[in-house]
């Protein structure tokens, strides 16, 4: 597994007591470009006992690992301010949980100093005093050094080294654009939540029906049921619990003959929300998915991603429309390129508000395409002229093995027979044939090698 150093560079550690965080921040974007240590907001949290537990819980996830749990380093959460609210995201060690605290507008009462991206510091001392913070007198928080940071925190630079693992780069790409194809599926109340993540137990492959007003666990699929593998991986919602008013559950559409799949859980909070995003397998991160393939195999999306991508402006919601009026595309190819800068980490997806949102990850995200061994040998399988198409099939060869592709009239693959198709009938998205085989029917031969 190939992994890249990434240095966090902070002015302090980010520290609190019982009247003010003050949260350091390092490397990021605004819309003033980039900025080696941005501030974003500076003013009072109305309800500190939520933005501390929902912290707290993000910055949980990001040290957790689910799978074969060992020791790993914590890679920092990811901040976003939009100039209404704060986003903080995180993603685990093993690459299969993703965690995103929203604090609404009305959670936070102060002056936005810029809108962009960064990492926040989150040390051991600020996890201990987030955990004893409670209801009470309203909370200053400061994201990015101001006076009060600068005073009462310490001063001296900190800086961390860690890997980021070329899947978990990955991984934090395609669950946005997993998380595009969910749809609502059970919403709870705060008591019935409460009752079903109580009950579950810590490991299983199971199945959430909604039944009544609550959920009901099965071993098997069924319409309108949420895929829940690894249960104990939603343990950072629980400390919440006791906040929230509901609880609300996303996938995609399934039925009884379905393979596992992701799911989003989402828990409603007194002006904020926690969600958590689970991959289908506690053994099986995101990266794997396969998802952004079809979004970077396409050269009119990548094109049209430039366009757009230079009209985003860190909007809280993400309108299509105005976009395509502004960028003179059609609504559809609108879409299709937001699904693409999801792969590059420039935009998030927001199940409450079914709308992207516009985020820079502070990470070198023009590797993410060069991340995608399938995309990479379809285009060396086309370059190669291994593809040749007849009617509506495609004959891929692969050394000595031939391998057939089915296509639709518009080019879309609908199956191919090789081995990894015949497992996973497209659920861990497209194989290399299949996608070599659309990119020939495109007309996409003038791949060069240098780019593979």
């Amino acid at each position: 597994m190939i992994s890249t150093a990434h240095a966090y560079r902070y002015l302090g550690p980010s520290w609190a007591d019982q009247t003010a965080v003050g949260l350091a921040t390092s490397g990021g974007r605004t819309v003033a470009g980039p900025v080696a240590n941005p501030q974003f907001f500076s003013g009072v949290l109305t309800r500190p006992e939520v933005a501390a537990a929902g912290l707290a819980a993000v910055a949980d996830v990001a040290k957790a690992r689910y799978w074969q749990q060992r020791s790993a380093a914590s890679r920092d959460p990811v901040v976003t301010c939009d100039g209404r609210q704060l986003r903080f995201e995180s993603f685990s060690g093993c690459g299969g949980v993703h965690a995103r605290l929203d604090l609404l507008g009305g959670a936070l009462d102060g002056d936005v100093v810029a809108r962009g991206t960064t990492n926040v510091d989150v040390n051991g001392p600020l996890r201990e005093t987030l955990a004893r913070i409670r209801a009470g007198s309203p909370l200053h928080l400061s994201v990015g050094w101001d006076e009060l940071a600068v005073t009462t925190g310490e001063g001296a630079v900190v800086e961390k080294k860690v890997p980021l693992p070329e899947r978990w780069l990955r991984g934090f790409a395609e669950v946005q654009v997993i998380s595009a194809q969910f749809d609502a599926r059970a919403e709870l109340s705060a008591a019935e939540a409460g009752r079903f993540l109580r009950s579950l137990p810590a490991n299983g492959d199971l199945w959430a029906v909604p039944s009544g007003r609550g959920l009901r666990l099965t071993a098997r699929p069924a319409a309108g049921a949420v895929h829940l593998a690894g249960p104990g991986r939603l343990a950072a919602i629980k400390p919440l619990l006791r906040l929230a008013s509901g609880l609300r559950v996303y996938g995609p559409p399934v039925g009884p003959t379905s393979k596992p799949v992701a799911s989003a859980w989402e828990l409603t909070l007194p002006s904020g929300r926690l969600v958590l995003t689970l991959s289908p397998e506690a053994r099986r991160g995101f990266s794997g998915e396969g998802a952004v393939l079809d979004a970077l195999a396409s050269e009119a999306a990548g094109a049209d991603a430039d366009l757009v991508g230079a009209l985003l402006d860190f909007e809280p919601a993400v309108e299509v429309d105005l976009l395509a009026d502004r960028a003179g595309l059609p609504a559809e190819r609108v879409r299709d390129a937001l699904g693409q800068l999801g792969v590059a980490g420039r935009v998030g997806y927001d199940l409450a508000e079914a709308s992207y949102f516009h985020r820079e990850l502070p990470y070198d995200a023009t590797r993410v395409e060069r991340m995608n061994p399938r995309l990479r040998a379809a285009r060396a399988l086309v370059a190669a002229g291994a593809v040749h198409l007849e009617g509506d099939t495609a004959t891929v060869t692969v050394e000595d093995r031939v391998n057939r592709v089915r296509l639709s009239p518009d080019g879309t693959a609908l199956g191919c027979t090789c081995q990894w198709w015949a497992e996973y009938r497209g659920t861990r998205g497209k194989c290399k044939h299949t996608l070599a085989a659309e990119s020939a029917h495109r007309g996409d031969h003038d791949t060069d090698e240098d780019d593979l």
